[in-house]
């Protein structure tokens, strides 16, 4: 074999690679969008004969703690610990935990909530950071609210210290620029309740975007699609992944990721396993790491998923904190599948294994580099006359194409299901993004991606600080509407 020989026959190669890579990613992706949408559909229907008052009012519902880690959450925090008091629940309790904030965190807790420093024996049944206090508020409407006040050792390490403290049987952990719906709580204890043939271990569900939305007395009073163009887009992400990605592998019980914005747990089964890791993306390892613990005990188990939107947080509005945030998201994944790598297509651990894993595996962390290989292989061939210029157009259309029909679909599943944007025009809006996304989005976030797996090679384990620009914001224009009218 020449030279010639040897350089066309690498080009075939590559080329087969690249193109069976885009088909098993397009059939994939289309595979599980029907599969949501059948299940979506089924949960509607079933849904609608539904009497979550009987729920409400049984003495039967098992304990939840909603856990709220909080590092410097300042410009949140109030109106986050205020959303938790509108849901409709009974058994509850709130803890949030003070993770050595140098902000005024701690203060503003203290001055809303009217706390004081109680006599609490921690049992330490997972290794944390000195606990410094334990809280009550002495209000009456917040009589179940407990604040830790620890040093700083990272948010699983605070979410550890929670479950020590808590006594309930299962806890919500949830981020402190969360905003919940009233009825979060009932609806992700339902799956607990409803299963007979295995233990629910977990719940997830969807959790959307409040940017620009309208937020009073911890409630969103109005949903309106994000003005800042970043983070219109992150919608169509949000949406894209929560109902037609994560619905679909909890049918298939391939789940291995709960938003660590928003989930609930079975807290003996989290306790048996180790609690929270100190690892950077420690939702997504809690989930794999019970789901192993479950199987290795030869326990039946599941993980469910809400499709209903239940909780809304903020996304970064500027590169700098997004970048820092999708950089995080990617060393967590590749932190998580190498931990975990005993887990491929290992039939020991069901669907997990040899569906799960090897999705995040192929499709998560190889998915941009790969593109990136793609890439400068396709200008390499261009430069060197190996590729027409009417092969690239007609590629580059068919990949658009089929990103801008995925989110429109996203965009009608949203509308046909929960129909959260009331005005027309801000639907309208949604679809002129994911017309721009693939231009702006698409090229950031995969260089960010790119970014976080270079990171990771050099050791770089660190959180990253996300600046919130918060609610309050929102709280005066409405204060500003009400004085003049």
């Amino acid at each position: 074999m020449n030279y010639d020989e040897f350089i066309r026959f690498i080009s075939y190669f590559l080329d087969g690679i690249f193109i069976s890579y885009a088909f098993l990613l397009i059939f994939s992706y289309t595979t599980l969008s029907i599969i949501s949408g059948v299940a979506l559909n089924y949960y509607l229907k079933k849904n609608s004969f539904v009497d979550y008052n009987v729920i409400l009012d049984s003495p039967l519902v098992p304990s939840v703690s909603v856990l709220v880690p909080a590092f410097n959450e300042s410009k949140t925090i109030v109106d986050n610990v205020e959303s938790i008091y509108t849901i409709h629940y009974n058994n509850f309790d709130v803890i949030v935990i003070n993770d050595g904030s140098t902000d005024s965190t701690f203060e503003d807790l203290q001055t809303a909530f009217k706390l004081e420093k109680v006599d609490f024996a921690v049992n330490m049944e997972i290794p944390t950071k000195e606990v410094r206090g334990v809280y009550k508020s002495i209000l009456s409407t917040y009589s179940n609210l407990v604040v830790i006040d620890k040093e700083n050792g990272g948010k699983a390490d605070a979410l550890n210290a929670g479950i020590n403290v808590s006594d309930k049987a299962l806890f919500m952990a949830i981020d402190a620029d969360s905003i919940l719906e009233p009825d979060a709580v009932l609806k992700l204890v339902k799956p607990f309740l409803e299963r007979t043939d295995r233990r629910v271990i977990a719940a997830g569900g969807v959790v959307r975007i409040a940017n620009s939305c309208l937020v009073e007395n911890g409630r969103i009073t109005n949903v309106k699609v994000p003005r800042n163009i970043l983070a219109r887009m992150q919608v169509l992400e949000y949406t894209r992944s929560f109902l037609m990605g994560r619905m679909a592998w909890a049918q298939l019980d391939g789940l291995i990721i709960i938003s660590g914005a928003m989930g609930m747990f079975d807290r003996e089964v989290v306790v048996q396993s180790g609690g929270y890791a100190h690892s950077i993306g420690e939702d997504m390892e809690l989930v794999v790491r019970i789901r192993r613990y479950m199987s290795e005990n030869r326990e039946k188990y599941k993980i469910e998923y809400v499709p209903d939107p239940l909780c809304w947080t903020e996304a970064p509005v500027s590169l700098k904190v997004f970048g820092r945030q999708r950089s995080r998201w990617t060393r967590g994944t590749i932190e998580t599948l190498t931990d975990h790598s005993k887990i491929f297509l290992s039939p020991q651990y069901g669907a997990m294994g040899l569906l799960g894993y090897p999705f995040w595996f192929l499709f998560e962390w190889l998915a941009p580099l790969v593109e990136v290989v793609g890439i400068i292989y396709m200008i390499v061939l261009f430069f060197t006359d190996n590729l027409s210029v009417s092969f690239i157009l007609v590629t580059s259309l068919f990949v658009y194409t089929f990103a801008v029909f995925f989110s429109t679909w996203a965009i009608l599943y949203e509308e046909l299901t929960f129909h959260r944007y009331e005005r027309k025009m801000d639907v309208f809006r949604l679809w002129i993004a994911a017309l721009l996304e693939p231009f702006i989005l698409h090229p950031i976030s995969l260089f960010f991606a790119v970014k976080g797996n270079i990171e990771y090679l050099m050791g770089n384990r660190s959180w990253g600080k996300m600046e919130r620009k918060g609610f309050l914001h929102q709280k005066e224009k409405i204060k500003k509407n009400r004085f003049k009218s």
